[in-house]
């Protein structure tokens, strides 16, 4: 039986108050709301496990959310911040906290107020997710869905393993395109292009990135902490993303936390048109690190220049930063000029590195584009297309900087979405 077309009598083989359509973190707390708020509430899954990718969040150990308030949170937004006022203002940071806890999970707060699970496991926040699912009377069911039935503009249930399931609401919570093995392989889009919706250009967000030339590959594997980093577009040279922390250097590039969040900000990053900007000692402006060097240099006069940098450069950046300076590695110490030393801090301030493209998505922490939300009402989460269809989650037009903001928008649209669907099932 097929989900649109003429408008036939539909057998359905199990009925529900509301369907939730994906069984990750924005479903399981659809699921949960939804099922607390009084409605009979049916949660699919395609995989045999829920929250799949959950569990690999944070390398295992799950960013729950961030310890902010509304304002910081919104700031951190990077897409649509508007539209998720409704939704923090309902279901904040505090309030995921307070969720956790209640569900036995003791959290705490790390730099950056990231939020963990005391015991660094990812697997706990999915227990406790799933539990509460049971808890509150919410039927798992481990089935793909294959389409939404849909007549007169109103959703009536989902097809799935060849089943009709009928449903007064549906909750699509498939996720984005981000991870394609933990089964995020853009379900959701299909299901609302079908309905009706526009889904926005799906490319890959909090990714690493690609860099042009040998230099990446010859420091790979080395990490930097408490460094400046920004991105410059080389057309105009505006400062596209400016952020103070760590990376790592990889064999085709940049990746690290301010590697990922300054890649929510690029677009044509293919056309080269971007550079990233490095600045090894951000705490030191440039006089400051010509006295720095020039009392490094006082100690070591009858040094060559490239014996000379220990205490100011990780030993693997010696050599690239020797060579980048033009001064001759050889060069005693006490016969380098000014103007080489003043080249030298300006390096150091400033080594840059030309980004040429994206990893692929399947390494992307979350997908960019998505569910135009401007069809979705905010307050709701309902589609303004078809009466009973809502979505949460990822597979909206909503992405953040990394530091748990991606997963709270998850929290707090799901949030939304299981208590409107749950009430609009009673009308």
């Amino acid at each position: 039986m097929a989900d649109y077309g003429e408008k036939i009598m539909i057998e359905f083989f199990e009925m529900a108050s509301v369907i939730v359509v994906g069984g990750g973190v924005a479903g399981m707390m659809a699921a949960v709301t939804a099922a607390r708020s009084g409605a009979d509430v049916i949660l699919f899954e395609k995989n045999e496990k829920l929250g799949r990718k959950l569990r690999i969040t944070g390398k295992g150990r799950c960013n729950v959310t961030n310890d902010c308030d509304k304002n910081e949170f919104l700031s951190n937004v990077a897409t649509n911040q508007k539209f998720l006022f409704a939704a923090i203002s309902r279901f904040s940071t505090a309030d995921t906290k307070d969720f956790f806890e209640e569900c036995g999970v003791p959290l705490k707060t790390e730099r950056g107020k990231r939020v963990f699970p005391v015991s660094d496991k990812a697997q706990d926040i999915v227990s406790a997710m799933e539990n509460a699912c049971i808890e509150a009377g919410v039927r798992i069911i481990n089935k793909k869905v294959e389409g939404l039935i849909i007549e007169d503009k109103k959703v009536l249930g989902v097809i799935a393993g060849g089943e009709n399931y009928g449903s007064n609401s549906v909750i699509v919570c498939t996720g984005g395109a981000s991870y394609p093995k933990t089964g995020s392989s853009g379900d959701g889009y299909r299901f609302a292009k079908r309905a009706g919706h526009t889904v926005t250009e799906i490319r890959p967000s909090l990714v690493p990135l690609v860099a042009k030339g040998k230099l990446c590959a010859r420091l790979q594997g080395l990490s930097l902490k408490n460094i400046g980093f920004k991105v410059k577009d080389t057309e105009n040279g505006k400062v596209v993303y400016e952020d103070f922390g760590e990376m790592m250097f990889t064999h085709f590039g940049l990746t690290g936390p301010v590697v990922l969040s300054a890649s929510a900000h690029l677009s044509d990053i293919e056309s080269g048109k971007y550079v990233a900007c490095i600045d090894m000692k951000p705490a030191l402006d440039h006089k400051m690190l010509d006295a720095r060097i020039l009392s490094d240099f006082s100690g070591a006069i009858n040094k060559d220049f490239i014996n000379s940098l220990d205490a100011l450069l990780p030993q693997k950046m010696i050599d690239i930063v020797v060579g980048l300076s033009g001064i001759d590695a050889r060069k005693k110490v006490n016969s380098i000029t000014k103007e080489e030393r003043e080249g030298l801090v300006n390096l150091i301030k400033n080594i840059e590195i030309q980004l040429i493209g994206f990893r692929s998505i399947d390494e992307a922490i979350i997908t960019k584009g998505g569910i135009a939300v401007n069809e979705v009402s905010p307050k709701t989460m309902e589609s303004k297309l078809v009466s009973g269809l809502y979505f949460a989650g990822e597979v909206l037009d909503l992405d953040a900087y990394t530091g748990g903001f991606n997963l709270q928008i998850a929290f707090s649209t799901a949030t939304l979405a299981g208590e409107n669907a749950a009430w609009s099932s009673f009308e």
